[in-house]
């Protein structure tokens, strides 16, 4: 049998160095230019969403407390950055977003109301998903998010299927697809990844790193602990941002959505952030200590940093401040919403059990 031909030492080389070329080039263009130009105004929108979310869900850890929020609820304080940051980079009504059950901030920095979606979390007929999916399975078709999933990691292959959806109807949208540290080791995100990067899907592949997925250390789950080097094995271009930095949050966006629209397929972006409470809010996060947490407030939290950056502009105090309490006044009205609305009627068991039509 003939011996199959093989390249020129030299061409192979050649050949391999433009193809690791072509997987960190983004990463070389996020580190060019780390931080989004934003305007007053436009950082103070950022700071107003950040600041949604951190007393939105503050007031949700309330309710749970009080018994107005039944099963599973995951908290997002201290990722705000990360959902404002990249979804504000996004086309309402034409972009999707899918994530985990850790939704709540995402919802909120996708522009839909507090009251509906903390009507949800007290499974009030009111609820964005009239009280059926509680804090894990909140969707909006109107909104295009698609979930809110309570299976880890599931939410990646069906983001995949968004982003074929895009493709296939020609609608210049793209899929951003979160998903957490934790839920990077499962096999499903792998054949996602292998399936995006082979049809050139437009979509962005978000991890999460919030450094302890369900309670353990990413250093002793992972292998790999540079969750944004894991698309290189599919030709997946990957990205390492700070995800406590709202502005370098948006400046990476920017490069990789550009990226994505331009039909070169799937980007992978690994978001390091923290979260201040527990993995939900059964979780005591024993796992760590107590000043751990502390510095990262101190020295590393988005809204503070916001705040911060804002003043050093010669924005007014007066001014953050009537954000502030604007904030607490919307949060409140919603909570009052959820707990004054009905729950739903009885014979509401019996639908959105089949699909009859399509």
């Amino acid at each position: 049998m003939a011996k199959k031909p093989t390249a020129a030492p030299a061409a192979k080389a050649a050949a391999a160095t433009e193809e690791t070329f072509a997987l960190r080039s983004l990463q070389e263009a996020h580190a060019a230019n780390k931080r989004y130009a934003a305007s007053d105004e436009e950082l103070l929108h950022f700071y107003e969403q950040m600041v949604l979310i951190r007393r939105f869900e503050e007031k949700a850890g309330q309710l749970y407390g009080l018994g107005l929020i039944g099963g599973f609820c995951h908290l997002y304080i201290g990722q705000e950055a990360v959902a404002v940051g990249l979804q504000s980079a996004l086309e309402s009504g034409k972009d999707s977003v899918i994530t985990g059950y850790r939704d709540h901030g995402h919802m909120l920095a996708y522009g839909i109301d507090p009251k509906v979606i903390m009507a949800e979390l007290t499974g009030r007929a009111a609820g964005i998903s009239r009280g059926k999916g509680g804090s894990m399975h909140m969707f909006s078709t109107e909104h295009k998010f698609y979930g809110g999933h309570g299976i880890v990691g599931a939410q990646v292959p069906l983001g995949a299927g968004l982003a074929f959806a895009h493709k296939y109807r020609g609608d210049g949208g793209v899929c951003m697809a979160y998903f957490g540290d934790g839920a990077a080791n499962q096999g499903q995100v792998y054949e996602a990844f292998n399936m995006a990067s082979l049809w050139k899907l437009p979509i962005v592949f978000v991890v999460e790193n919030n450094g302890y997925a369900m309670g353990t250390a990413v250093k002793r789950g992972s292998a790999e602990t540079e969750f944004y080097r894991r698309g290189t094995a599919f030709r997946i271009p990957g990205m390492d941002v700070n995800g406590m930095d709202v502005l370098e949050v948006r400046a990476a966006a920017n490069i990789a959505l550009d990226y994505v629209r331009a039909g070169n397929g799937p980007v992978l972006m690994e978001l390091n952030t923290y979260r201040y409470r527990g993995h939900s809010m059964s979780d005591p996060a024993k796992y760590r200590s107590r000043e751990e947490v502390q510095e990262m407030r101190d020295k590393h939290d988005p809204i503070e940093g916001a705040k911060a950056e804002l003043l050093a502009r010669g924005v007014a105090e007066d001014r953050i401040k009537e954000i502030d309490k604007r904030i607490r006044s919307i949060v409140a009205e919603s909570a009052d919403f959820a707990e004054n609305s009905p729950e739903p009627d009885m014979t509401d068991l019996y639908t959105d059990v089949l699909v009859e039509s399509y």
